[in-house]
């Protein structure tokens, strides 16, 4: 049982860790684009959000698994699972890091061009880090999310925790106890990863407070 769950584990973390960067990075231009006072790209970003939080992550992943093609050449399950959660991801982390951009209070803004800071170090030095401690929180909370969420890419075919714990009862005939075990494994890993959300926003607090 142990050993199955084993097997799995590596592939739920590389899926988790792999979705979560690619959501980040998509994320950035998302964000731009819902920021932005052209009319177009505004309607065309908030119109991309809509539509990937719309739709069931499992969707995009069928979608990307069976329908999508270059040739001869197709997505395997792993690439198919980490790109449909990523993009996914996108769409749920640039909210995110919007509504982050947005608690900043106007007027440190209107400071910051009031003493004629380069808008580089506006971002780096002004609004980066208190946006940084705002996004913590729930940029951390939202890993948890898609951890559990990597279970989804199962349904593809991705030998992850789900999809070996699945092999694993139809083989031995244990059912449910083999379930519980992998409840168990995301739990312990999805605590350290609240207690660093908790350390980071402390450690954050102290720094912008200064």
């Amino acid at each position: 049982m142990l050993r199955a769950i084993a097997i799995g584990l590596p592939l739920t973390v590389l899926v988790t860790i792999l979705a979560l960067m690619i959501g980040t990075v998509v994320a950035l231009p998302i964000v731009a684009g819902l920021r932005s006072k052209n009319r177009i790209l505004w309607l065309m970003s908030r119109a991309l959000v809509d539509l990937l939080r719309g739709v069931p992550p499992v969707v995009w992943l069928f979608i990307l698994y069976y329908g999508v093609s270059i040739g001869a050449i197709r997505l395997t399950a792993l690439q198919a699972g980490v790109l449909g959660l990523g993009v996914v991801a996108a769409a749920y982390l640039a909210e995110i890091f919007r509504g982050a951009i947005s608690s900043i209070p106007k007027g440190q803004w209107e400071a910051s061009s009031a003493l004629g800071f380069h808008r580089a170090t506006v971002w780096s030095r002004v609004i980066g880090p208190q946006t940084a401690r705002a996004v913590v929180p729930a940029y951390t909370t939202f890993a948890i999310g898609l951890l559990k969420d990597s279970s989804i890419a199962s349904s593809i075919g991705v030998a992850e925790i789900v999809f070996m714990s699945s092999q694993y009862a139809r083989q031995s005939g244990e059912g449910i106890m083999v379930f519980f075990v992998a409840a168990g494994v995301y739990i312990l890993l999805s605590v350290p990863l609240g207690l660093l959300s908790r350390h980071l926003d402390v450690k954050m607090r102290k720094a912008v407070a200064r």
